[in-house]
């Protein structure tokens, strides 16, 4: 499988992100990194390259992981100082354990059964499940070529990806997990939802 462009350089995925999000890019960040306390374990699920962690949780003290299937990206990360292993979540292989688990606009890569890795998620939290989501895409446009330029550019290289979630199909799933719902919420500029889940 072809890595996209975007996946292939640090620089690329940062661009490519900040022209998607606008002004707005560092909201998507601080609004995950607000439910993250000092000192507290995190697991950052499809991390990229950690830019959650570099630029607003390793001032927090945070014992971070990241996991990626991309090398380039998790070499990164260990140059920093932080965890990172290189791992493709399409495995049922158990989580690592950690306070926070977190996964930003990846969830998309598990469809048809993004359940199964929130099941997961779940289980390996021991204090709160972060799942912050894209529901307005390119890859979802009604243009043919933005949409196929969307979903090529979205590939880390493991395939899939053609199916982007809605506000509603993603409220859908989420209603799945009512019970354990802490909180929901959109970023500025309503591109993502934020749900917070507690395990146990």
């Amino acid at each position: 499988m072809t890595t996209s462009l975007v996946y292939k350089s640090c620089l690329l995925y940062e661009l490519a992100m900040r022209l998607l999000y606008g002004r707005h890019y560092p909201a998507r960040y601080y609004a995950v990194a607000a439910l993250v306390p000092e000192g507290a374990s995190v697991l950052d699920l499809c991390c990229g390259p950690a830019t959650l962690y570099h630029r607003y949780l390793r001032h927090k003290g945070v014992r971070y992981t990241g996991l990626d299937v991309n090398e380039k990206f998790v070499r990164r990360l260990a140059r920093a100082g932080a965890r990172g292993q290189v791992w493709d979540l399409r495995s049922d292989r158990p989580l690592p354990p950690a306070d926070h688990v977190i996964m930003q606009a990846s969830l998309y890569h598990f469809l048809p059964d993004p359940d199964r890795i929130i099941d997961r998620m779940l289980a390996a939290a021991g204090e709160r499940v972060i799942v912050s989501e894209p529901v307005r895409n390119l890859a979802s446009s009604e243009n043919p070529v933005i949409r196929l330029l969307g979903r090529r550019a979205a590939d880390p290289g493991v395939g899939g990806g053609e199916q982007r979630f809605t506000e509603a199909s993603l409220g859908e799933l989420m209603a799945r997990y009512r019970d354990r719902l802490v909180k929901e919420f959109p970023i500025p500029g309503g591109r993502e939802r934020v749900y917070v889940l507690r395990p146990g």
